[in-house]
């Protein structure tokens, strides 16, 4: 017996990378499993193909376990409704989410197109949105039901090039928090994974320097799509039923727990701020707290 057996998994995005060895994972634990992907490329730009999602369904099934595939996008609520329809109608029911579907569209702010900025929140924020909206009234209704949102270390920690993929990734960790707060007394639970793995998206970040090439090179090396994955569906587990709200980063074989904003430092004038008090006292009050703009890289 697996931790999943008898729950029902929809994994977005499960045709390839990470997305794919959290369907892979979640049916060796047991579960039944819904596998969406659009099959399109990385940057959404083509119309897409069933295959992926299907080739995903078809080595489930060919291990022993049950599976179905969907190609439909996560941009539509309608299109993903379908999906929960489909699990329900062919499984009966739904337990948990995997929310993995995304695209790249990278480029410095300063020369990003409109279109790039759109698409890439529409898939990314608003799809998670859809994926959310279409499962939460059936999770809280029968008083269980358990997301993992895939949010980013460009949205977390910030990265150059990425404005439009680090602002949707950043806003599913907000949203996350919210449904976890609203979810709790219903059964309901959800957090956000920030993945480190050598995956197509990755691989398409750009490079801008050496130390940025050596990350590159030891992600090949070291960070695997299948250790995120694994993470992911523990968290869909009944033993994880008490976490919620959290966000998580997996990084080869280390496991991450993220801080969230929180008050570091507040000052206080009786007499009320003036602009020239701000800048002579506030700011410089506050400065040895503030963050740096580099990044630095994480634990492996």
């Amino acid at each position: 017996m697996g931790v999943l057996s008898g729950k029902v998994v929809l994994v977005t995005g499960g045709g390839n990378g990470i997305g794919r060895e959290c369907a892979l994972i979640a049916a060796q634990a047991g579960a039944k499993v819904v596998v969406n992907d659009l099959g399109a490329s990385l940057t959404g730009a083509d119309a897409g193909s069933a295959g992926p999602a299907e080739a995903v369904a078809e080595e489930i099934r060919e291990a022993g376990g049950e599976a179905i595939a969907n190609s439909d996008s996560v941009t539509s609520l309608e299109a993903v409704r379908g999906m929960v329809a489909k699990a329900i109608d062919r499984f009966g029911a739904l337990h948990g989410v995997i929310n993995t579907a995304g695209i790249l569209r990278d480029g410095m702010f300063h020369k990003m197109a409109e279109a790039d900025w759109d698409k890439v929140i529409d898939v990314h924020l608003r799809g998670t949105f859809n994926v959310c909206r279409a499962t939460i009234e059936h999770f809280r209704a029968q008083g269980d039901g358990a997301y993992v949102l895939y949010t980013s270390t460009s949205g977390i920690i910030g990265n150059i090039g990425q404005a439009n993929y680090g602002a949707a990734k950043m806003g599913i960790v907000g949203l996350s928090r919210i449904i976890a707060m609203e979810g709790a007394a219903k059964g309901v639970r959800c957090n956000a994974l920030a993945p480190v793995a050598w995956t197509r998206m990755t691989q398409a970040v750009p490079i801008r320097d050496e130390a940025q090439a050596e990350r590159s090179r030891l992600m090949a090396q070291t960070l695997r799509a299948d250790q995120p994955a694994r993470f992911s569906v523990a968290l869909l587990a009944d033993a994880a039923r008490h976490v919620s709200g959290q966000i998580f980063g997996v990084s080869g074989d280390t496991l991450i727990l993220y801080s969230q904003p929180r008050p570091l430092e507040t000052v206080k004038r009786a007499a009320g701020w003036t602009i020239d008090t701000i800048l002579g006292d506030a700011l410089p009050a506050m400065s040895g707290q503030f963050y740096s703009l580099d990044r630095l890289p994480l634990p492996t």
